[in-house]
């Protein structure tokens, strides 16, 4: 597939990022270019309304991971104040997510507010679960929008998946180039890497991690993006030698009550 999602022709304008907190820990993503704007994985519609009301964006596209109403929940209040956005979602899914307006699939391209944009399915999650990757280019970084497959310090839990899967998908976007940013949609760095310590507390890497995001959210920040970079570092399920290690893993993070 090949398509443009209304995008800004090449500009001298950089494509700025941001992140909406809604709920109780999701993220929505924010890109915009020269008045336009696209949304990640909206969960509800208000708080984005607002943000792009009052900075004077047009939305033009929402890109959507998977069908988890706390991802897509506010779409269609966004398309009732935008219709004209197009809505970007796996087209397997799409009893889930019937109001996608482009449905795409593995190794589909795009252009989106002057970027290309890659599909790739990383299922493990959702058995339809899909993540947005834009190299670097023209001076622009990588960036990665990765749903719930891909946390800070963590992956998504196994609802439709398998082991193997999430296997796969984690060794593929972490084999991304070390500087992509990657933006997933919860904010659980703080408790992924507590998990974390205590399945590896002699590793220096995510003892340095964790002591840096309990920092930032001391001062109420976010800890998203991280980078490919730092997840093969000290992601214990983007470093498991094979599924049955992630699949361990997996079952310890479920009942960790630390």
């Amino acid at each position: 597939m090949q398509a443009n999602l209304k995008s800004a022709a090449k500009s001298a304008a950089p494509l700025e990022l941001a992140l909406i907190p809604v709920l109780q820990d999701n993220y929505v993503m924010v890109l915009w270019r020269d008045g336009q704007a696209a949304v990640v994985d909206p969960a509800v519609a208000e708080p984005v309304i607002d943000w792009l009301e009052q900075r004077h964006l047009n939305l033009v596209a929402v890109l959507q991971t998977h069908h988890h109403s706390d991802h897509i929940g506010g779409t269609p209040a966004l398309l009732r104040r935008w219709p004209a956005a197009e809505v970007v979602a796996s087209r397997a899914d799409h009893d889930r997510i019937p109001f996608q307006t482009s449905g795409v699939a593995e190794g589909d391209h795009f252009n989106l507010l002057g970027r290309s944009v890659e599909v790739l399915e990383v299922p493990g999650h959702t058995r339809c679960h899909i993540a947005f990757h834009l190299p670097a280019e023209r001076g622009e970084g990588a960036e990665l929008f990765c749903g719930d497959t891909l946390f800070a310090g963590g992956c998504g839990r196994l609802f439709e998946g398998t082991a193997e899967q999430m296997h796969q998908s984690l060794r593929r976007l972490t084999a991304l180039a070390p500087a992509t940013r990657v933006w997933c949609a919860h904010e659980y760095t703080e408790s992924n890497l507590r998990w974390a310590a205590s399945e590896a507390p002699q590793d220096p890497a995510i003892a340095d991690r964790l002591a840096d995001v309990r920092r930032q959210r001391a001062l109420g920040e976010p800890t998203i993006p991280s980078t490919v970079a730092l997840e093969r570092t000290t992601n214990l399920f983007a470093r498991s030698a094979d599924a049955a290690e992630l699949a361990r893993l997996r079952e310890s993070k479920n009942t960790y009550r630390g």
